[in-house]
C-alpha cells in the first residue's frame, strides 16, 4: 500500500526552503535579482498606494503579495535548477519521479550493465513504466530484454517505455514530470496494489549487472580455492 504523506513541521518546511533557496541561489545567477525584484515591486507599489491614501489595508495586502511573488519565482527557478543539475547525471530520472506527488511506485536500476546503463521500473496509475538512462543502444536492448519479463506477470496492465536523453527520439529529463502526468489512469489503486506486488516477487530475484565484471570488482584466486571442500 502506498505510505500517506507524512505532516512536516514548520521549522522542518523552513528549513526546507532555506536549502532550496541557497541551492537555486548557487546554481541560478538571475535567482537573486529576480527575487529581489519580487520584493521590491510589490512593496514600491503598496507605499504608493498607501502615500496616495487609498487606505492602510494595502498594507497587508502588499505584504501577502510580495511573498507570493517570491514563493512563485523560488518554484519556478529551483525547478529549473534542479533540472539542470539532474541533467546527465545517472539516477536521475529515478529520482524524479520519487519526488513527484501521486502513487507512484519506483524501483531504481531493476536492471543495469556495469556501463551504468540502468532502468528504472515505475508502476503507477497509467501502469509500468520504464525509464532508460545510459548509452542510447544499450539502454534500448535492456529495455527489450525487461519488457520480454515483464509481460509475463503484468496481464493486461499497459507499459510504457522511455530513453532518457536529448536526442531525437528521446525524452528530456525536463519533460519527464509532464510527460508522466500526462499519461492516461488506465489502473484503480487496488490494481496498482496487486501489480506492484506481482512485480515485486518477480524483481525479489537479484541480477548480476550485464557486461565485462571490471577487475576491481573479480574475487581472488585465492577465493576460489578456499571455498573448495577439502
Amino acid at each position: 500500500m502506498a505510505k500517506p504523506e507524512e505532516k512536516v513541521p514548520f521549522r522542518e518546511r523552513l528549513k526546507q526552503i532555506g536549502q532550496v533557496f541557497a541551492f537555486t541561489a548557487r546554481q541560478d545567477k538571475w535567482f537573486v535579482p529576480l527575487v529581489v525584484g519580487a520584493v521590491l515591486i510589490p512593496l514600491a507599489l503598496t507605499v504608493l498606494f498607501v502615500l496616495l491614501d487609498f487606505g492602510w489595508i494595502w498594507i497587508p495586502i502588499g505584504i501577502m503579495v510580495t511573498l507570493l511573488a517570491v514563493l512563485i519565482v523560488l518554484n519556478l527557478r529551483s525547478n529549473a535548477a534542479m533540472m539542470n543539475a539532474a541533467e546527465g547525471q545517472p539516477g536521475a530520472a529515478a529520482s524524479i519521479m520519487e519526488n513527484m506527488r501521486g502513487d507512484w511506485r519506483v524501483r531504481p536500476a531493476a536492471s543495469s550493465t556495469t556501463q551504468f546503463d540502468m532502468i528504472h521500473i515505475v508502476v503507477g496509475r497509467p501502469g509500468v513504466i520504464l525509464l532508460g538512462e545510459g548509452q542510447p543502444q544499450r539502454v534500448r536492448t535492456l529495455l527489450g530484454q525487461e519488457k520480454r519479463r515483464l509481460s509475463k506477470v503484468i496481464g493486461n496492465a499497459p507499459m510504457y517505455d522511455y530513453v532518457i536523453g536529448a536526442e531525437e527520439g528521446e525524452l528530456s529529463i525536463r519533460k519527464l514530470r509532464t510527460t508522466m502526468m500526462k499519461l492516461p489512469r488506465n489502473l484503480t489503486g487496488k490494481d496498482v496494489n496487486a501489480l506492484d506486488k506481482r512485480l515485486g516477487a518477480l524483481l525479489a530475484r537479484p541480477q548480476m549487472p550485464k557486461g565485462a565484471i571490471p577487475k576491481n570488482m573479480r574475487p581472488s584466486k585465492g577465493a576460489f580455492r578456499q571455498q573448495r571442500p577439502r
